[in-house]
């Protein structure tokens, strides 16, 4: 039985396998994305990220919980700093979602971010892609910490949560790193941290000066992680968003911003593949790097020199 059939008779050991593929196959990729592309598009789709530390495998751990109470299954793609010894993911996540991990509705994929910035690994839609065709109604992306960096969580996602915690820094720290801007519920986790409440009061009025899509505005939420305190609230407002963006085509226009992002993204990977297969691509690059060195040549002309190489 071929892989991509036992993938689609709902086989876990075939999902697993055909999001390794996709994962390290660039051969295999574009055809293996050509049959599983049209069967996905109906998962919700959550994104959950913010500084190191603040929570983000727990609180997605207690979600998870609740969402399997009420009978939906969930894939969860965790995103990891890459192991420096095996190139890998270093699992941290997986040691703080103990709740779920023997559950067979719930599947969990571990994935390198392998110095990809914005937070995200660059396979990680491949893998949500995946997970959206094997079935699963809900699928879950944590990203791995993040700061002041490109936040792509936002084109992968339905929903993004911010979490936040008192030791974040402050309100002002907050928007420089751009995470008020991408947030669609914004939660104050730790509240039982000293300074909690004063944050998340400062964090509300910054969203009450903010303009935001007509009919929502992110609820500031505070909630223990840990503790289980404050997670139903969150649950309740996930699902309110979900409905707000079911309502008036809004989900059909944020999913068309995100595919023009992923073509944008995936033009970039089919360049950069041509370049790694181009004969004689080191030597014209090391020509072009000294010509650029000497101010003979900007980067710009040097990069279109390049290009016209490629498409020759």
């Amino acid at each position: 039985m071929k892989l991509l059939d036992r993938f689609l008779a709902g086989d876990r050991t075939a999902l697993s396998r055909v999001i390794t593929l996709l994962e390290n196959d660039r051969d295999r990729r574009s055809a293996m994305l050509d049959v599983l592309y049209p069967r996905s598009g109906k998962a919700r789709r959550i994104g959950i990220t913010g500084p190191p530390g603040s929570g983000k495998s727990t609180l997605t751990d207690r979600l998870t919980a609740r969402l399997r109470k009420s009978g939906r299954t969930v894939g969860i793609i965790a995103v990891d700093p890459t192991s420096p010894f095996t190139g890998g993911a270093l699992l941290g996540d997986r040691l703080r979602m103990q709740g779920s991990w023997d559950d067979p509705q719930v599947f969990m994929r571990s994935q390198a971010d392998r110095s990809h910035t914005g937070g995200l690994s660059e396979a990680t839609p491949y893998a949500m892609t995946a997970l959206d065709a094997f079935g699963k109604d809900v699928i879950i992306v944590e990203t791995v910490g993040v700061g002041q960096s490109t936040l792509d969580v936002t084109d992968v996602s339905d929903t993004t949560v911010v979490l936040l915690t008192p030791e974040s820094g402050d309100s002002v720290q907050a928007m420089k790193a751009g995470m008020m801007e991408i947030a669609d519920v914004l939660v104050v986790n730790k509240s039982d941290r000293e300074g909690a409440d004063q944050f998340a009061s400062e964090l509300k009025m910054i969203v009450d000066m903010g303009r935001w899509e007509e009919g929502w505005k992110p609820p500031v939420l505070t909630a223990s992680a840990r503790d289980d305190t404050g997670i139903d609230d969150v649950y309740e407002r996930l699902d309110a968003h979900g409905d707000y963006l079911a309502d008036a085509g809004r989900l059909q226009t944020r999913r068309l911003r995100q595919g023009r992002s992923a073509i944008e993204k995936a033009l970039g990977e089919l360049w950069q593949g041509r370049l790694t297969v181009l004969q004689d691509a080191g030597d014209a690059m090391d020509r072009l790097s000294e010509r650029v060195a000497q101010r003979e040549l900007s980067p710009l002309a040097a990069a279109r020199e390049m290009m016209d190489k490629m498409a020759d």
